[in-house]
C-alpha cells in the first residue's frame, strides 16, 4: 500500500535533512506507528506522504504509483488528523465537518450525525468551535479526518490532548478502522499508544529509523524471560519462565505464603526505545 525507500528531506533553512535515508513500507490493512521524541521528524514524514512537502529525494510509492504521478484524487483517498486542530472557530462543529464535506464527493461521506455520536460529542456539534475544549477539538480532527471514508489514515497524535476515557475510545475506532480495511499511519510518542494499536512500529530518532518489528517481538527480544513472585509476608523472589512448572524453588516457595502478585520482566516498549535509541522520550 506504501512504499518508501531512502526517503531524504531537508527544510530550506536547516543546514542538514531532517529525514536521513528512511525506508519503510506498510501494508494494506495494516496499523503502524513513528515512534519518536519531538523533533525526530515523525510529522514531517507524513507531511511528506499527504504532499505538503513536495521537494524530497527518494522514492515514495502509494498502491504502487509514484506519489508525484497522483493528481488531486490522491485527497480523496487520504484522510489526515493533524496534532494541532485547525478549525474554524466561529463555525460549529457540524458546520466544520459540512464544509470539508463539500471538498469530496457526496457518496464518499458518511453521516455527520453519526460521527458526531460516535465521539460523543452530539451535544456539541451545533455549538462553535471556539466554546470546544481542546480535547473536544482533538475529537472533532478525528471524526473530520475519516468523514470521507478514505482508504489511507494520516494520524498525528492521534490520542494527545485526550482523557483517558476518551483516548480509550479512539484507540477502539482505530482499532475497528483497521478492522474495515483501512490503512494507518499514526506517530506518537507514547508508546502505550503504540502498544495497543500498532501492527509494527518504528522508532525514529533525529531523522533516522533505528528498528522496526512488531511490539511483541520487541519487548521480547529485549526483555527477561521471568516473573518476579511476591508474598504477602513482603518475600520476593525471581524465577525463570523457563520450566516453571517444573521448578521445585518455585514450588516451594508459593507454599510458603499466599502468594500477593505475580509480574513478567517483559519490557515496555519505552524501556526497549531506550535501550535501542540510548534517548530518553521527551514530548
Amino acid at each position: 500500500m506504501i512504499q518508501v525507500e531512502n526517503l531524504v528531506f531537508q527544510y530550506p533553512q536547516n543546514d542538514s535533512p531532517t529525514l536521513k535515508g528512511l525506508n519503510f513500507q506498510i501494508e494494506k490493512g495494516e496499523v503502524f506507528g513513528f515512534l519518536g521524541p519531538s523533533g525526530a521528524g515523525k510529522s514531517t514524514a507524513q507531511k511528506v506522504l499527504y504532499k505538503i512537502y513536495n521537494e524530497y529525494q527518494g522514492l515514495v510509492k502509494i498502491d504502487g504509483k509514484s506519489l508525484s504521478d497522483w493528481d488531486s484524487t490522491y485527497f480523496e483517498k487520504i484522510g489526515v488528523g493533524f496534532e494541532l486542530p485547525n478549525h474554524y472557530l466561529k463555525l460549529t462543529g457540524k458546520e466544520n465537518m459540512n464544509l470539508f464535506a463539500s471538498f469530496y464527493p457526496k457518496k464518499q461521506i458518511r453521516k455527520v450525525e453519526e460521527l458526531f455520536e460516535m465521539v460523543d460529542l452530539t451535544a456539541d456539534m451545533n455549538k462553535p468551535v471556539e466554546a470546544y475544549s481542546k480535547g473536544m477539538k482533538m475529537r472533532l480532527n478525528f471524526i473530520r479526518a475519516i468523514q470521507h471514508d478514505p482508504d489511507i489514515l494520516f494520524l498525528d497524535e492521534p490520542t494527545s490532548g485526550l482523557d483517558p476515557v476518551n483516548a480509550h475510545k479512539i484507540k477502539q475506532h482505530i482499532l475497528d478502522l483497521k478492522a474495515a480495511g483501512k490503512t494507518i499511519f499514526a506517530t506518537t510518542h507514547s508508546m502505550e499508544t503504540a502498544d495497543e494499536i500498532c501492527d509494527r512500529v518504528s522508532f525514529i530518532v533525529e531523522g533516522s529509523l533505528q528498528v522496526t518489528d512488531t511490539p511483541k517481538n520487541l519487548k521480547k527480544q529485549y526483555g527477561r524471560e521471568a516473573v518476579d513472585v511476591e508474598l504477602f509476608d513482603g518475600s520476593l523472589q525471581e524465577f525463570s519462565l523457563k520450566g516453571l512448572g517444573g521448578n521445585q524453588d518455585f514450588l516451594d516457595f508459593i507454599k510458603s505464603d499466599e502468594v500477593k502478585r505475580i509480574h513478567t520482566q517483559e519490557a515496555t516498549l519505552e524501556e526497549v526505545f531506550i535501550r535501542v535509541t540510548g534517548k530518553i522520550l521527551k514530548v
